[in-house]
Formats: C-alpha cells, structure tokens, sequence
C-alpha cells in the first residue's frame, strides 16, 4: 500500500481530534498521484471531497487492514507504524508552520530513500511540499 497524510513542521497530523489538513489542491493533488489506483481513507476524511471526488474512493474505517498492494491510503487520524511491512511508498504533504498536535505521523523513515520532493502553492497555506519517500 502506498501512504498518504499531510503533517506540518513537527510531524503533527492532529489536535484534539481535529486534522490538519484540509487543503483542497492536496486533495486533487492526492487524486492526481493515485491515477487509478484504489484510494482508501475513512468517513471523516471523504467528507473534504467534493461529490464528483468522492465517486472515486473507497470508503471505509478498516481501510488500512482492506488496502493491496498498489492502494493509496490517506492517514489523517490514526497510527501507521504496525503497517510498515505493508508500506511499498509514502507520500507525505508538508505545511510550512508547526501547529498544536497531540497525534503525529509515528512511521520511521529513517533508511528510507526521498525519491522526490516538489513545492506547489496550496490554497490553505502558501506552500506545500510533497515528499515521496520509497523503501
């Protein structure tokens, strides 16, 4: 499966159960990267998409436990690191600035190799930066 979730400064992905990332070019960003491939998220995090968005993903609060091999999971509330056997990419969307968070992004990276990283204006912040990291 391959990983998506935004973080900001800090790694910090939310705060009293509220996320961090709702930015509405990564989310086109995020449906451009998947191509057509499954993407999986749950309830809360398919609400940010609009109507016409959401017909593309699959919908479900086990989504991490249902993903293949080749499906993008965007992560917003919730740990990842039990699945780092299963994690064939991630994807991480940086903000710019740290805010409060009380749940962070706990997957290592360490070892992993950056295989790109690009900036693109968002819509809630003044620049974004995409990091696609392989094992």
């Amino acid at each position: 499966m391959i990983l998506a979730a935004c973080v900001d400064g800090r790694n910090g992905m939310a705060f009293n159960h509220r996320r961090q990332s709702r930015d509405r070019l990564v989310r086109w960003d995020l449906l451009k990267e998947a191509g057509r491939a499954a993407l999986w998220m749950d309830g809360a995090s398919a609400r940010q998409f609009t109507d016409i968005q959401r017909e593309r993903l699959r919908v479900d609060e086990g989504f991490l436990d249902k993903a293949g091999p080749g499906d993008f999971c965007f992560v917003e509330d919730r740990s990842v690191k039990d699945y780092v056997n299963s994690v064939e990419r991630v994807i991480l969307y940086r903000w710019d600035r740290a805010y409060p968070a009380d749940l962070f992004w706990d997957l290592s990276l360490e070892g992993w190799t950056l295989e790109r990283r690009e900036e693109f204006p968002g819509y809630s912040h003044k620049i974004i930066t995409k990091e696609v990291y392989v094992p």
